[in-house]
């Protein structure tokens, strides 16, 4: 009572979590005292740490010729526009737009889907909470969220080869599932330590890129003429 709720005045602690489409669970945050919003959550997560470090894994990819080197997640509308972040159109109005904002809600509902299993396997989540401290709750969540990807990572065939299908054009081929990445996953490219204040100096420019509304907003656009490429004849 009293120091948590959430964005409806209800009494609430708010879970902050990433995860992926088979429901392994990157990242979960939980406990912040009087969050109101996600906003607020995210301002004391930790969940981008390492891509300030300069420990998060490599990532380039190319959309409609254009490379990019940011990893995203895919979140709400309430979340700022980052170059971490890659959201949804609230109001959309051409096709395209409307196109990209199904698949964008289809996509993002992989964490609603995560929670349910975790409600569906543990009835202790799914109970009144009140009968216990805020140290005894932050427990049981990361518990059970270390739980699962643990089933999720020995229900995997790790001998299984990749799936993969041809593209519209059937020039190549698109991986469309692959293994969990959990800690038999790719490695981690951790930076060498400097002296001189340079890491701290590397640190403040990767937190700069890392809010840039422009490649958010120049990726989106991308996104959107490449699924408009892609999908767009069966959209209409």
């Amino acid at each position: 009572q009293g120091d948590y709720g959430n964005r409806k005045g209800q009494k609430s602690i708010i879970l902050e979590a990433v995860a992926g489409f088979d429901t392994w669970v990157w990242h979960a945050f939980f406990g912040v005292a009087e969050s109101q919003n996600d906003l607020n959550v995210l301002g004391q997560s930790l969940v981008f740490n390492d891509v300030l470090r300069g420990e998060a894994p490599n990532v380039t990819y190319e959309i409609n010729n254009t490379v990019y080197q940011n990893g995203y997640y895919l979140a709400d509308d309430i979340y700022p526009g980052w170059t971490t972040f890659m959201k949804s159109i609230p109001h959309p109005r051409s096709h395209k737009q409307k196109l990209f904002a199904v698949h964008q809600k289809g996509y993002i509902k992989d964490v609603e889907r995560w929670f349910g299993i975790l409600q569906a396997r543990w009835a202790i989540i799914r109970g009144a909470a009140r009968l216990f401290d805020e140290e005894v709750l932050r427990s049981i969540m990361m518990t059970c969220t270390i739980l699962h990807n643990m089933i999720v990572e020995d229900e995997y065939d790790y001998k299984s080869a990749d799936v993969y299908e041809l593209d519209p054009m059937n020039t190549a081929l698109t991986r469309i599932y692959e293994k969990p990445m959990g800690p038999n996953g790719e490695s981690m490219q951790h930076e060498p330590l400097l002296r001189d204040g340079r890491v701290m100096g590397r640190m403040i420019d990767r937190y700069t890129e890392m809010q840039s509304s422009y490649i958010h907003e120049r990726r989106q656009v991308d996104l959107m003429k490449h699924l408009w490429a892609v999908k767009g004849n069966d959209g209409e």
